[in-house]
């Protein structure tokens, strides 16, 4: 009963190792060589047969990608500032400061245009 036993087990291992080859080889097989798809479209005519038109060409990628180009970014604006102006005398009236129109000693009044054209008096510098 044993040598039953022992030749089944046998021979079910040799049929399982023969399967497993055999499923092996064909995925080997079946994975050896790329998918091709083919296309064929036809329309029949009487007495013509079928007319035959070829698949659209299709044309691969380039095999090299190019990096897009750098970002160029426009230079800063420069800031212009006011040319000085003459040194001359300056007459601080509050909150206004100005520019005086003619000379005069240092510590007189003098006074600035305000916001509605009022006269605001000042000491000159």
């Amino acid at each position: 009963m044993t040598s039953t036993v022992l030749s089944s087990t046998v021979s079910s291992m040799v049929r399982r190792t023969t399967v497993a080859v055999a499923l092996c080889a064909a995925m080997v097989g079946l994975a050896g060589s790329p998918a091709q798809a083919r296309v064929f479209v036809g329309f029949g005519f009487p007495f013509y047969g079928p007319a035959y038109y070829p698949p659209p060409v299709y044309y691969p990628p380039p095999p090299v990608y190019y990096a897009p180009p750098p970002v160029v970014y426009a230079p800063p604006v420069q800031a212009y500032s006011q040319a000085p102006g003459p040194s001359g005398q300056t007459c601080y009236a509050g909150p206004y400061v100005c520019p005086m129109e003619r000379p005069t000693v240092t510590g007189a009044s003098c006074y600035c245009s305000g916001n509605g054209g009022a006269r605001v008096w000042g000491r000159a510098n």
